[in-house]
């Protein structure tokens, strides 16, 4: 069973199999029982095709949402920068 520190892997054919059989009509109760996929895993899969044609989290993203990670991506790479250069600070004193 899958939990937070490993999540399940879904290939994009499945995805799009599960979205075409929801689209087809069949219920999304009994999609989710027969292939043991969460409610909001499957709103999300059907949500993206019909806004993207995608599954994929990058091709459904808002541009705010792009630059909110790309600026943590930043904050991280800066905030390691701090901390080696607070680490290194004695050891160049000392010279």
């Amino acid at each position: 069973m899958a939990d937070a520190s490993h999540p399940r892997h879904y290939e994009e054919e499945f995805k799009r199999r599960i979205v075409q059989l929801y689209e087809n009509g069949k219920p999304s109760s009994q999609i989710r029982v027969g292939y043991g996929i969460p409610r909001s895993t499957l709103q999300r899969w059907v949500q993206g095709i019909r806004n993207s044609g995608s599954t994929r989290a990058v091709d459904n993203r808002t541009p705010e949402q792009n630059e909110l990670i790309a600026l943590r991506k930043r904050n991280r790479r800066l905030e390691m920068e701090v901390d080696v250069s607070e680490q290194a600070a004695p050891v160049f004193a000392r010279r």
